[in-house]
């Protein structure tokens, strides 16, 4: 019989393991997502740090095909809901790790899994708030995850299913990225005394819009790859109103009619996105480095979809809407001398969504 061994009853995690979690860990499987990490003030990288980890652990198992049916997929995010809501069983991670991993992983995601005792000692280390949000978001990100294994059929078995209706798509995009938006709201609040003066609900609302405007980014971006993995975020009801069904956005040929539905979408994204900028420019100027870290996924979410939105190749599986490494960097440069400006923020974000709106 198995003894199971919960974490709380391990010796603490040190500061050499939490800075390994924070730094090799983190940037091995997050390159973008390590420079915000990086960028924030020094008390938040723990909790936003944490709660990027356990989503990408979760997002792992979700997404690992070797690891068998779709079932089995979801019995491990089901399973890590309940480590994370806790207490946390050093066994049934060393479990969950062994069976997500499957023997086939890069370094990176084996590094990740071999990580996850840490990761959940860094939890339990976190003061209560900052723990309590950690948990919420991370079980409210799984729930998204859930709902992508429940409502698609496996990538191999030749199927394709589609969402609904407009508000499941809405409701997906809360679940997977706008709440993470309402999540920083809530920690950046709870550390940053800058941001005293806030209306927490309000700004948790627009927050949500930011992660939303993300989200749908991606799920705009994605639709050539996601159609061929059996999935079609957009909404059933609009195809059919149209005349098409999941199966013919696989053509590019019905890339006209399909703007029918498109274009509204990419509207919808450019308004979440003016939350965003509202998101922004309302963080106090002297919280220089919070502000960067909002500054740069907003520019890079919006280029993308500029770049999409110019590209008019919305259905065809061989075009790529990704800007580049080089624009990366360049933004963050240029970034830094105007990121105390909400005048010159507002004319850079401008030029973006009209270069969207020129486009459809």
């Amino acid at each position: 019989m198995t003894r199971w061994v919960t974490l709380s009853d391990l010796p603490g995690i040190d500061a050499s393991s939490r800075d390994r979690l924070l730094k090799d860990v983190l940037e091995g499987v997050s390159r973008s997502f390590y420079l915000t990490i990086r960028v924030l003030p020094k008390n938040l990288r723990e909790p936003i740090g944490l709660a990027y980890l356990l989503a990408r652990t979760a997002d792992t198992i979700a997404d690992r095909r070797l690891a068998g049916f779709t079932g089995s997929r979801l019995e491990g995010l089901v399973t890590l809901r309940a480590q994370v809501a806790g207490p946390a069983a050093l066994g049934v991670l060393r479990e969950l790790a062994a069976q997500s991993l499957d023997g086939v992983a890069s370094p990176k995601e084996q590094a990740l899994f071999d990580a996850l005792p840490d990761t959940f000692a860094l939890l339990e280390s976190l003061d209560d708030v900052d723990r309590e949000q950690v948990k919420w978001v991370v079980d409210t990100l799984i729930q998204g995850m859930e709902v992508d294994l429940s409502t698609f059929p496996a990538e191999d078995s030749g199927g394709l299913a589609a969402l609904p209706d407009g508000d499941d798509l809405d409701r997906y995009t809360y679940l997977v990225a706008g709440c993470v938006g309402e999540f920083w709201t809530n920690v950046t609040v709870a550390h940053e005394s800058s941001l005293k003066k806030w209306d927490v609900a309000e700004m948790s609302a627009t927050g949500v819009r930011f992660g939303k405007a993300l989200q749908l980014t991606n799920v705009l971006r994605d639709i050539p790859r996601d159609l061929r993995n059996g999935r079609c975020y957009l909404p059933a009801d609009e195809l059919i109103a149209t005349g098409l069904t999941p199966e013919d956005l696989l053509d590019p040929a019905h890339e006209a009619r399909a703007r029918a539905v498109l274009v509204p979408w990419m509207q919808t994204a450019l308004a979440h996105f003016q939350a965003a900028e509202d998101y922004l420019t309302a963080i106090p100027r002297r919280a220089t480095r919070l502000r960067l870290a909002c500054l740069w996924p907003l520019l890079l979410g919006l280029a993308t979809l500029a770049r999409l939105a110019r590209s008019g190749k919305w259905l065809d599986p061989d075009s790529t809407s990704k800007v580049s490494r080089g624009w990366v960097y360049g933004m963050m440069l240029l970034s830094l001398p105007a990121v105390c400006s909400n005048t010159l923020l507002r004319r850079w974000i401008r030029r973006l969504r009209r270069q969207v709106e020129r486009s459809i």
